[in-house]
């Protein structure tokens, strides 16, 4: 008989446990209203990829930009002014030698 609890040991013991059962179910609920709803998610996830493939269009333009520059500077300027030095220095070089 000394070990069996007294009945309002009981009684204290499962309101213990219904308090803690509560306690379980409030702290669902709370991530519950946390969780984000699957719909939500499939349209953020829509949103950044679609902004994603924008911001990678926009870079490859970006970079055919420069790559176009980069002819456009060729092209225009330093063979020209090669074409104009080149024979400058020739003949310099050719009167240096005589």
């Amino acid at each position: 008989m000394v070990d069996e609890p007294t009945p309002g040991e009981m009684v204290r013991r499962l309101e213990d446990r219904l308090a803690d059962v509560r306690d379980d179910i409030q702290q669902l609920g709370r991530r519950m209203d946390e969780k984000v709803d699957q719909k939500v998610y499939d349209l953020r996830h829509e949103a950044l990829a679609t902004r994603v493939a924008a911001l990678e269009t926009v870079r490859e333009k970006d970079a055919e930009k420069v790559a176009a520059t980069r002819r456009w500077l060729i092209g225009a300027v330093i063979i020209p002014l090669v074409a104009v030095l080149l024979p400058v220095i020739i003949l310099l070089i050719q009167g240096a030698s005589t």
